[in-house]
């Protein structure tokens, strides 16, 4: 009986902890959300004139051309550095607000049909992860805040950096266990 309440329990307990099959988990999604949202950014500039026509327009906002390349660059440069793991948050940002006004279109020309919102759905559902929880801990941004720590580390402390330093000392004693 302990044995498979122990199983239960590790099977539905939630994993808070930044062990390496998470972060590795949490790395594959990065790289493959980024990597599948570039065709998107690609489409939009193919036809520009018929993007901006069959969903700028349509959903009343002002300048469609304009807004369309917004949305073709902004997923062309944000999907790559999303699957890099450089400037993670500001790339899900922008990603996150194109797919919501993905969303906004498909809900006003379709209702609330599933067909039509579920790619928009998850895409924005991934990027708000990672807007949330930024690149992890196999990204560049995980290097760069590392290389940023160290110089912190050679400045006079402030209770600011002293308190970081506990955190990343803690989350560095999990991963490593």
């Amino acid at each position: 009986m302990m044995q498979s309440t122990r199983f239960i329990q590790l099977l539905l307990q939630p994993n808070l902890a930044p062990n390496y099959a998470s972060q590795s988990a949490w790395t594959v999604l990065r790289i493959v959300v980024g990597i599948m949202m570039i065709h998107n950014g690609l489409d939009k500039l193919s036809n520009i004139e018929s993007f901006a026509d069959a969903y700028v327009r349509v959903i009343g906002l002002p300048f469609p051309i304009f807004f369309s390349y917004v949305a073709a660059f902004t997923e062309l440069i944000g999907a790559p550095l999303l699957a890099l793991g450089l400037m993670t948050r500001p790339a899900a940002l922008g990603l996150f607000s194109t797919m919501l006004v993905a969303m906004y279109h498909h809900i006003k020309v379709a209702g609330f049909s599933i067909p039509y919102l579920e790619l928009s759905a998850i895409y924005a559902a991934c990027f708000l992860f990672f807007l949330v929880n930024g690149a992890g801990l196999f990204s560049i941004d995980a290097i760069a805040a590392g290389w940023m720590s160290a110089l912190l580390a050679n400045q006079p402390r402030t209770a600011m950096t002293s308190s970081l330093s506990k955190q990343e000392e803690a989350i560095a004693e999990k991963v490593s266990q």
